[in-house]
C-alpha cells in the first residue's frame, strides 16, 4: 500500500499561487491583523476543506508558542457537580480552538504533583483546577512563570491567582437557620476531615448560626479516603451515640448519598425523625422519596466564569494581567426533608 503523503502549506501555497506566509497567516487566524483580503481568505479556506488539509499540531505549536490545550483537574470527573462543569467548560473551550486534557486527583497530593508534571510535559497553555491540600508550591510556580491559572470550587488564601468559588460560609448559614426556623435544636454537621477552603467555609456557616442561637454543635467529620461502605458505618455510629439529632446538613452530595442509606438503615425517617439538607444538588435527592432539600451551586455559570477568565489570560493577557476572584451565590432548593 502506497501512503499518500501529508499536505505542507507549502503545498497549499504553490496549488493556490500564493505565498506559505499568506496561507498561515489566513490558517491562524491573522488575516484581519495583515490586511488579507476577504476573497483570498475565502478562497484559501475553500481549499483546505477541498483537499482535506490538517495542520501539524506540532508544527502548529512550534510556530505559534501554543499547543491550544488545556489542563483541567478536578477531585473526581465521576462527581455529579465536577462532570457537569467539566462538561460546560469543555464545550465553550472547544469553540474557541481549545481542546481540554482530563484528570482526577482523587485529592491526592502526590498523585496531583505527578498529574502536573504530565500536563509540564504536554506543555498545556493554561491550568483549571480544583486543588487539594499541598500543592501551594506547584500553582505558585505556574503564576509565576506567567502559566494561566484559574483554581475553582476552592482556593489557597496565600497564593493570588484566579479563582471562582460559591459563598460558602453563608450558604450553611442559611441553610442551618432554615432548620432552625422551622423548629430543629439539635443540628448535626457531617462534613469530611479536610482543610481546604470550601470544607472551612461551609464549617464556619454552621457554627455561626448555631453560635447565634446558642445551639450545641454536633461536627462528624470523615476521611476523604473511604470507600462508600465505610463512610455509612461512620455515619450510622455517629447517629447511634447522637441520638438526639432532629436535623443533618451534610456538606458534600456523596456524603448526603450515603447519609441517607444510613439513616434507611437505622429505620428513621425523613423528616419526621431527621431534618436533612445536602451540599451539591442531585438528580438522586429530587427522585428521592421524600425529596431531598439541597444547596444547588449554579453549574453553569461557574464553568462560564473560569473559562471566560482563563481564553482572556491566554488571548488577551495584556488587558487581563489583573487577578480576578469571583464568589458566586447559591440555591437553596426546598423539598420535602426539611420541612418538619
Amino acid at each position: 500500500m502506497i501512503l499518500k503523503k501529508k499536505l505542507s502549506i507549502v503545498d497549499l501555497a504553490k496549488q493556490l499561487n500564493i505565498s506559505p506566509t499568506t496561507v498561515s497567516f489566513v490558517l491562524n487566524g491573522r488575516a484581519k491583523e495583515k490586511r488579507i483580503s476577504d476573497d483570498l481568505v475565502e478562497r484559501v479556506l475553500k481549499h483546505v476543506e477541498e483537499v482535506g488539509y490538517k495542520p501539524n499540531a506540532l508544527a502548529q505549536s512550534l510556530r505559534t508558542g501554543k499547543t491550544k490545550i488545556i489542563g483541567l483537574m478536578v477531585e473526581d470527573i465521576s462527581d455529579p457537580f465536577f462532570s457537569s462543569v467539566a462538561r460546560l467548560i469543555e464545550e465553550k473551550a472547544y469553540k474557541s480552538g481549545y481542546k481540554i486534557l482530563y484528570c482526577s486527583t482523587d485529592n491526592n497530593t502526590e498523585k496531583t504533583k505527578d498529574l502536573l508534571d504530565v500536563f509540564r510535559d504536554r506543555q498545556v497553555d493554561g491550568y483549571i483546577i480544583s486543588p487539594p491540600e499541598g500543592i501551594e508550591d506547584e500553582v505558585s510556580s505556574l503564576v509565576n512563570g506567567g502559566i494561566p491559572v484559574v483554581l475553582f470550587d476552592r482556593y489557597f488564601a496565600e497564593i493570588t491567582t484566579d479563582h471562582v468559588v460559591i459563598n460558602n460560609e453563608e450558604s450553611s448559614y442559611n441553610a442551618v437557620v432554615g432548620l432552625i426556623n422551622s423548629g430543629c435544636k439539635e443540628i448535626a454537621f457531617i462534613t469530611l476531615d479536610s482543610l481546604q477552603s470550601q470544607m472551612q467555609d461551609r464549617l464556619k456557616g454552621y457554627e455561626r448560626a448555631l453560635n447565634e442561637h446558642s445551639l450545641n454543635h454536633h461536627v462528624k467529620e470523615i476521611s476523604f479516603f473511604q470507600d462508600s461502605e465505610n463512610i455509612i458505618k461512620h455515619i450510622t455510629n455517629f447517629l447511634t451515640r447522637k441520638d438526639n439529632l432532629d436535623a443533618i446538613l451534610f456538606a458534600t452530595n456523596y456524603l448526603g448519598v450515603s447519609g441517607l442509606k444510613a439513616i434507611k438503615a437505622l429505620d428513621l425517617k425523613i423528616p419526621e425523625d431527621l431534618a436533612i439538607i445536602s451540599f451539591d444538588d442531585y438528580s438522586l435527592f429530587e427522585l428521592h422519596s421524600p425529596s431531598i432539600t439541597a444547596i444547588a451551586q449554579p453549574i453553569e455559570e461557574i464553568a462560564e466564569k473560569v473559562i471566560t477568565i482563563l481564553l482572556n489570560k491566554l488571548n488577551l493577557p495584556a488587558k487581563y494581567k489583573k487577578n480576578q476572584a469571583i464568589v458566586l451565590s447559591t440555591n437553596l432548593i426546598l423539598r420535602n426533608s426539611s420541612v418538619k
